[in-house]
């Protein structure tokens, strides 16, 4: 079949690697231009990421990442509070994501070409390109996150999302650069730190090309605060340029005020070693926190992938699993059933684990969230 995927970063090219494996002609379409490499620090390896690198005969590139041998939780001080025997490893993003698109013919790929929308009629789907262009396809996928656009042909009543009442202001330094307070705390752990309406946590994560020696790793920390209201989203996604901001801002993107205000939060509310990175971070990055839950995962020709059918906190570190166990399930149901029953039994096996994964990440996040 000839099959268009909206989307693609992880979740999107879960889908294409698997479906171009069994011989189906896919067309991805991501919106940025030059694609998303060197976008990404490190995720948890979880069983769905290990079992599609398996089907896909790589599934090395998923153990080669950085050990955390336990978890700890700090006190506000810097004594350790409490100590879990947990070993996790977290591997590179851009590692995973280079190893999927090795999976993807490149003329499959598609960078910098925006979809607008999607329709489709009893016998094709078709997506429409911001610059005009009508295609069609005998099934599409929408893979394309929180912005989602193939959302409102699914789900058309239940298009947006949820602001949950925090964000997640993060940092990835150079592991030269985490200061000594920091990295003799921190460093082969997972670390958290509890507070009143927030979390703070961090751990190592390959360098940017994948590098795992000593030295030439990253330090990824998230602290998550409380920003309430529209007033506090609309002032926290602010950029320096006064734009206001959907859903997150990048690197480079704080207004200087903004990342000063946060330094000294940092060091009148975190131990010491979370606040030396936080205070270490010369560019430091923040997400709000949404949630989105469709009552479902496709219509007719089309389905939804990943973060555009739920969107899931990312306590869970179960994002990416979850898109991957979209992929598989629904790679499956195409090759043993018509697209239109494919895509209902899809959608019968996925919504339960989306609306339970979903749950979960509320419950992790209930402390979070304003009274």
């Amino acid at each position: 079949m000839r099959i268009g995927i909206v989307g693609g970063s992880l979740g999107g090219l879960f889908a294409a690697a698997l479906l171009h494996a069994d011989g189906h002609d896919v067309h991805v379409y991501e919106r940025t231009e030059g694609g998303l490499a060197g976008r990404g620090a490190g995720l948890v390896a979880q069983h769905e990421i290990f079992e599609v690198l398996r089907r896909l005969g790589t599934e090395s590139v998923a153990r080669v990442g950085v050990v955390a041998y336990e978890r700890v939780v700090l006190a506000v001080d810097g004594s350790i509070a409490s100590t879990e025997p947990t070993p996790q490893m977290q591997v590179s993003w851009d590692g995973l994501y280079g190893a999927l698109l090795a999976h993807v013919p490149a003329h499959g790929y598609h960078a910098g070409l925006t979809v607008a929308g999607v329709e489709q009629s009893a016998t094709q789907a078709f997506i429409h390109l911001a610059d005009g262009q009508r295609i069609g396809f005998d099934c599409v996928i929408g893979a394309d996150g929180l912005g989602s656009v193939v959302r409102s042909v699914v789900t058309p009543t239940q298009r947006d999302n949820h602001y949950a009442g925090y964000v997640a202001w993060r940092g990835l330094l150079p592991e030269a650069e985490v200061p000594p307070v920091a990295s003799s705390s921190l460093f082969e752990r997972f670390a958290f730190f509890f507070m009143p309406g927030g979390q703070a946590l961090g751990y190592l994560v390959p360098g940017p090309n994948g590098e795992i020696a000593p030295g030439r790793r990253r330090y990824n920390w998230v602290w998550y605060r409380q920003a309430a209201g529209v007033a506090g989203l609309r002032q926290t996604l602010t950029d320096a340029e006064g734009r206001i901001h959907p859903y997150s801002l990048a690197r480079g993107e704080v207004p200087a005020v903004e990342r000063d205000a946060l330094r000294l939060a940092a060091r009148e509310a975190l131990p010491p070693a979370f606040r030396a990175v936080v205070e270490a971070e010369p560019d430091p990055f923040v997400q709000a926190i949404f949630d989105h839950e469709g009552t479902r995962m496709a219509s007719g020709r089309i389905a939804l992938l990943g973060d555009a059918a739920f969107v899931v906190r990312p306590h869970t570190a179960m994002g990416a699993a979850k898109a991957a166990g979209d992929a598989m399930t629904l790679v499956g149901a195409l090759r043993r059933l018509p697209v239109r029953e494919a895509l209902v039994a899809y959608e019968a096996e996925r919504l339960p684990v989306g609306r339970r994964i979903a749950a979960y990440g509320r419950q992790l996040g209930e402390s979070l969230q304003p009274a």
